[in-house]
């Protein structure tokens, strides 16, 4: 019973322990987010269930600028329009979104 008892505590150790290794993640050398076209990407997928995708298309054409480790992505307003437009925040290294915002 004693033997039983043990092998039974072993195993169930063993099964634990099994399912703690980490995933596979390939993590790019450049992130998640290497470029503009990617950033713009994120920021229109975030923006268009908030604001609208009619609103946000008439927002175009998108500016990133890459500050740090963060885009900053912005959409554009025609010449001699006044008024807000759609912004995000998006982490280069793991495409986290830092901040949405809409101007006035």
């Amino acid at each position: 019973m004693k033997k039983i008892t043990i092998t039974v505590i072993s195993l169930m150790m063993f099964v634990g322990c099994a399912g703690t290794q980490p995933k596979h993640n390939y993590k790019p050398p450049c992130g998640y987010v290497p470029d503009e076209t990617t950033a713009i990407a994120i920021a229109v997928a975030a923006w268009n269930p908030i604001y609208g995708a009619e609103k946000i298309a008439k927002e175009k054409p998108y500016k990133a600028e890459l500050k740090g480790n963060i885009w900053i992505v912005t959409g554009s307003l025609p010449e001699g329009y006044a008024g807000g437009v759609a912004v995000a925040e998006i982490s280069k290294s793991d495409g986290a979104i830092f901040r949405i915002s809409h101007g006035k």
